[in-house]
């Protein structure tokens, strides 16, 4: 099914054509027509299988079509007509330049609204109103404090990444803006899962419980399965590794299989800067961000990453969220994730629009209980490989499909959570002096 079928107009056809898609995800075939039907959305999908567009084409299209037939044609001062929240400040600037890029043929302003710079250049900003205003919830419940910017002319509200809104512990600032807006308004969620918080927070915003609750009964519900969104070009394997080797591993790989490019996912931020130092003594340039690192330095670090003049880029899992480069070659976890909806999105980074792409995991003996979940959530056992001069001490188990975490297990149903035990014949070399 081509983008035409979909309800689009010519220029906003012409802009995606422009910029090289041609036929729509699934996520797309399925928002795009609902949302230009007004509808009301909770929409599941993983990273990297286009949610930004799916909802940005159907929302250009709206405001086109009501200036086309003598609907409102300037926003007033101070006003927006679609809020879009977002997690990160990566993240907010990405949709608003995804919003600039299919909007090009249009006459639409839009702006990226987030902490960590200047307030004042963008309270001028706010001042001629904008028509898509895309910002992080702190910076955006600080501008409607100074009453820079008001909400009575909201036409529709997007809550883009909304499980990775609530894991920030953006609930409170979300509710102070959802209580300002106007009742009449389209409402969509866009998250990679639709766990129970995320389906409270479509219920809160959905109005349940209001006077006019009829008014969103319409609510639909899109999910798209992992299975679909954990693409198959992606190449997906693993290494099993001391703890104490890792960065040396890391190394070898970069050095030995002449990586081209690589975004390497760790878990803590002190561990970013210190792997970035020790890739430098074996004569690796690298670079990283997360969320000590100023907003003027993260922007600088990331363009550069863009461009290909960084080849490595060492980034926390939140600081990465916003990171949205379409021939990524392969993404690392250094540091293998807790759950498995962050391994699904950290490996969305690579192999986008049907592109081939490498997913490669460190997994040492303390992250197999992790292993087991994201394995069982993919519904396959990812592959091993084995790199000369890492034997590992501590050998991980094969992983166990139907693991089950304790705090996720009925009462009724006991299984181990321990691996199981090697027999001696099994028990590993010693690793390499």
């Amino acid at each position: 099914m081509p983008f035409a079928k979909l309800g689009l107009s010519t220029p906003i056809l012409k802009a995606v054509a422009d910029a090289g898609y041609t036929k729509p995800t699934s996520i797309q075939k399925q928002a795009i027509p609902a949302i230009l039907l007004n509808r009301n959305l909770l929409a599941g999908s993983q990273t990297g299988t286009g949610k930004t567009a799916s909802f940005v084409l159907p929302l250009l299209e709206k405001l086109y079509r009501n200036r086309r037939y003598g609907g409102q044609t300037k926003v007033r001062g101070k006003r927006v007509r679609v809020l879009i929240l977002t997690p990160t400040r990566e993240l907010a600037t990405q949709v608003e330049e995804s919003i600039a890029s299919y909007g090009k043929n249009l006459d639409f302003t839009s702006m990226a609204l987030y902490g960590g710079v200047d307030a004042e250049p963008q309270k001028a900003r706010l001042i001629e109103g904008v028509d898509f205003l895309v910002a992080t919830p702190g910076r955006l419940v600080d501008m409607v404090h100074q009453r820079a910017l008001h909400f009575d002319e909201v036409e529709t509200l997007v809550l883009d990444e909304a499980d990775r809104m609530l894991d920030m512990g953006f609930i409170d600032d979300i509710y102070n803006v959802i209580d300002r807006l106007p009742f009449d308004r389209q409402n969509l969620l866009f998250s990679a899962t639709l766990n129970e918080h995320v389906r409270s927070l479509s219920t809160s915003f959905s109005g349940v419980g209001m006077e006019n609750q009829e008014f969103y009964d319409d609510l639909l519900e899109i999910s798209i399965s992992p299975k679909e969104t954990s693409a198959s070009s992606i190449d997906q394997w693993l290494i099993t590794v001391d703890k104490d080797t890792k960065s040396s591993l890391l190394s070898t790989l970069i050095q030995d299989e002449e990586w081209d490019q690589a975004l390497i996912f760790i878990e803590k931020k002190h561990g970013a800067a210190k792997l970035v130092s020790q890739l430098a003594k074996r004569g690796i340039e690298a670079d990283c961000i997360h969320g000590d690192r100023s907003q003027a330095m993260r922007e600088k670090v990331l363009a550069s990453f863009k461009s290909g003049e960084l080849k490595y880029l060492v980034a926390t899992g939140v600081a990465a969220r916003g990171i949205d480069i379409g021939d990524l070659t392969r993404v690392v976890n250094y540091d293998l994730p807790f759950k498995p909806e962050e391994y699904i999105h950290r490996i969305g980074r690579t192999g986008r629009a049907g592109a081939a792409g490498e997913a490669i995991s460190f997994v040492a003996m303390g992250d197999f209980k992790n292993l087991c979940a994201i394995e069982s959530r993919l519904g396959h056992i990812i592959k091993r490989k084995e790199i000369d001069g890492f034997t590992v001490r501590k050998t991980v188990p094969v992983s166990i499909l139907n693991y089950v975490r304790k705090a996720n297990r009925p009462e009724n149903q006991p299984v181990k959570e321990t691996p199981p035990k090697r027999s001696k014949s099994n028990k590993p070399s010693n690793p390499k002096k």
